[in-house]
């Protein structure tokens, strides 16, 4: 009975120890997060912005002085030629203390007014530095009345699958809230556009987070938050911060980034190409074109030279290529090992301006329309097909419907297969830019589009401001 006694009073003692050590501890980690998250905090901005969009000059249903003026007085809004102010939200952060911020492309585009607001309530009216809209990012510039609390700079490509991470920003205009998670994934390609390298977390990103910073649990900027999936919870996605440093470097510096361009084209290594060409690796960027007189035809590159590092940096497929490429500097020695005869042999190349030519600019019209419309489409990949069911052959699939927009108020998904505009068959990307080019701004365009098996209409008209 003594020994049962002693037992369980051992027991108690040790259960007792046990609760208290943990209960220590995670009051310390608490503590400790706080603390940073405090420290941090002042940096972190809120963005707020305005534009000006005119109501489309329909027809009243009805003719008439008293129709007019019930109208004026109960839809205000809807009247024909009518001007209101469009308000978004978002964040940023400051990347030094003289007032200079990042942001998101997507929260400042079409601004006429932006307004940052600080942790404690004051506010400046902003500039834009410069914007790159194919990385979606923004430098922003204030004027403070005193120095701002700039954040520290993280290394993106030190982050681990696992590696604990959490965002401050301003989900639906709610002010500075924190949310936390991990890394998910690296890498992810969302069909958003060519530079698609993001970091993928389940710290939760919600509208008006867009822009604010994703830090690691050392208080370092990893990140930019920049998107979320729409019919996922838990899915959030961010902007290396590597590769932001370079784009906002340029943009302070030039206002716009000067991409480098080698005068390529790229494609993946598949197993039935490395067989046929007798490559014998399946990683790198397989050079499928030299452009005549480009810097790499004049370096002596050939077509099926395989790229396989740039600047000591492995390049495991082509998209990490292009990338790579598209953030090199012009005029600068670049070193490039390349695979071919089964041998590897180094080539130093100094990469021109991308050239600025007709071929390489979407025409105005274009541009002009598929801003409109606020959606991001892209070519239909076999990973799309499975995960959407895809049952087309040809067509384009919406990658992004930006909140707010035309798209969006009409009823595309991202998902939807656009399989025909205005009766214009679609096959791919260039189909589908023609068609809009054809069919042009103002007008009304219907879309014929396939939605979990089924084919819909839905029509959008343009120019509405």
């Amino acid at each position: 009975m003594k020994s049962l006694k002693y037992l369980l009073f051992v027991f108690t003692v040790v259960a007792f120890f046990s609760f208290s050590l943990s209960e220590a501890l995670s009051h310390e980690d608490s503590e400790s997060i706080s603390a940073t998250v405090k420290r941090l905090t002042p940096s972190v901005v809120n963005i707020s912005t305005t534009n000006v969009i005119k109501t489309s000059p329909f027809a009243l249903p009805y003719q008439g002085e008293q129709f007019k003026k019930f109208f004026e007085k109960f839809f205000p809004e809807q009247m024909p030629g009518r001007e209101f102010r469009n308000k978004g939200l978002g964040s940023g952060f400051a990347m030094s203390s003289d007032g200079y911020i990042i942001t998101n492309n997507h929260v400042v585009r079409k601004a006429e007014e932006i307004e940052v607001i600080l942790e404690g309530g004051r506010k400046y009216t902003a500039e834009i530095v410069g914007t790159d809209p194919p990385t979606d990012l923004a430098l922003l510039k204030i004027n403070p009345e005193e120095p701002l609390a700039a954040v520290e700079m993280g290394d993106s490509s030190a982050l681990a699958i696992g590696d604990g991470v959490f965002a401050i920003g301003n989900p639906f205009g709610l002010g500075h809230t924190v949310t936390a998670g991990i890394v998910s994934a690296k890498g992810r390609a969302l069909g958003i556009g060519q530079y698609d390298n993001f970091i993928q977390t389940d710290a939760a990103i919600n509208p008006g987070n867009s822009g604010g910073p994703l830090f690691d649990y050392g208080g370092r900027v990893v990140g930019v938050n920049t998107a979320v999936m729409a019919r996922a919870q838990g899915l959030g996605f961010a902007i290396p911060i590597n590769m932001a440093k370079v784009v906002v470097e340029q943009l302070k510096a030039n206002g716009r980034v000067i991409r480098g361009w080698l005068g390529i084209m790229i494609q993946d290594i598949t197993p039935e190409i490395s067989e046929a060409l007798d490559i014998n690796r399946d990683s790198g960027g397989l050079v499928s074109e030299v452009k005549e007189d480009s810097p790499a035809d004049k370096a002596g590159l050939r077509r099926g030279d395989v790229i396989v590092s740039v600047e000591g940096g492995e390049i495991p497929d082509a998209a990490t290529l292009a990338r790579k490429l598209a953030l090199t500097r012009p005029g600068v020695d670049t070193e490039f090992v390349v695979f071919r005869d089964g041998r590897e042999k180094t080539f130093t190349i100094k990469l021109i301006e991308h050239p600025d030519n007709e071929k390489m600019k979407e025409p105005a019209e274009k541009l002009k329309a598929e801003e409109e419309l606020g959606i991001k489409v892209s070519e239909i990949t076999q990973q799309h097909r499975e995960r959407f069911r895809i049952q087309a052959s040809g067509g384009v699939i919406i990658a992004n419907v930006a909140p707010g927009s035309l798209g969006a108020e009409s009823g595309l998904r991202p998902g939807d297969v656009i399989l025909e505009v205005n009766g214009d068959s679609v096959g791919g990307l260039e189909d589908y830019r023609e068609a809009l080019e054809k069919h042009g701004s103002g007008k009304t365009l219907l879309f014929l589009i396939e939605r979990g098996g089924r084919t819909i209409y839905i029509a959008l008209k343009t120019g509405r401001g």
